[in-house]
C-alpha cells in the first residue's frame, strides 16, 4: 500500500469523476464567476473564500480528486501555492479527516457527488487521525511527567531548606 498525503489525493486525476457525477442544483453564487485571489491573501482567508463560495469546503465533504484543477478553471489568477497551502490546511484539518474515514462518495466544486472514496483513501485518513493522537497523547503525558518532575523538585528543596534552617548554626 502506498501511502501519500491528503493534498497528493486532492490532486491525483480520478476517470471516474465524470462518469459517476449525479446532477444537483447549482447555487447561484457558485455559478456567478468569483474574484481572483487579491495580492496579500493568506492561505487561510484562501480557505474561508473557498468555504464561502463552494458548498464542498463549507460542508466538509470529501473533495474530488483533482479538485485543484477545478478552482484553477474557476479562478485562473488564482496563486497555485497558496491554492495548495489552502487545500493543504483544510485536507490536513481533523475535521476533514474524520469525515474521510467514513465517506462513501467525493464531492465536486458544485456539490455534485462523483466517483466512490477508496478504501485505501479512508484507511489513510484513520492513520494520520491515529498518528495525531498518539503524537498529542505522547505530548500531553511528557507534559505531565515534566509537572510531576518539577512538583518533586520543589518538594525535594522545600525539605532541603527545612533542614538547613533547623541545623544551621544562625541564631
Amino acid at each position: 500500500m502506498t501511502s501519500s498525503t491528503p493534498d497528493q489525493q486532492a490532486t491525483t486525476p480520478d476517470t471516474h469523476a465524470d462518469a459517476a457525477a449525479v446532477s444537483a442544483p447549482v447555487p447561484e453564487a457558485v455559478t456567478a464567476a468569483p474574484a481572483a485571489a487579491p495580492a496579500g491573501l493568506t492561505a487561510r482567508a484562501l480557505l474561508k473564500q473557498f468555504q464561502e463560495q463552494f458548498p464542498p469546503f463549507r460542508d466538509c465533504l470529501p473533495l474530488s480528486i483533482g479538485i485543484d484543477k477545478q478552482i484553477l478553471a474557476r479562478l485562473p489568477d488564482l496563486d497555485r501555492k497558496l491554492m495548495r497551502t489552502a487545500l493543504g490546511i483544510h485536507t490536513g484539518s481533523l475535521r476533514y479527516l474524520r469525515v474521510m474515514e467514513k465517506a462513501k462518495v467525493r464531492y465536486d466544486l458544485d456539490g455534485k457527488a462523483g466517483a466512490e472514496v477508496t478504501a485505501t483513501h479512508r484507511e489513510h485518513a484513520t492513520q494520520v487521525l491515529q498518528q495525531r493522537f498518539k503524537k498529542e497523547a505522547d505530548r500531553k503525558k511528557a507534559e505531565r511527567e515534566a509537572a510531576a518532575a518539577e512538583e518533586a523538585n520543589r518538594l525535594r528543596l522545600e525539605k532541603l531548606n527545612l533542614l538547613t534552617a533547623k541545623f544551621s548554626r544562625k541564631g
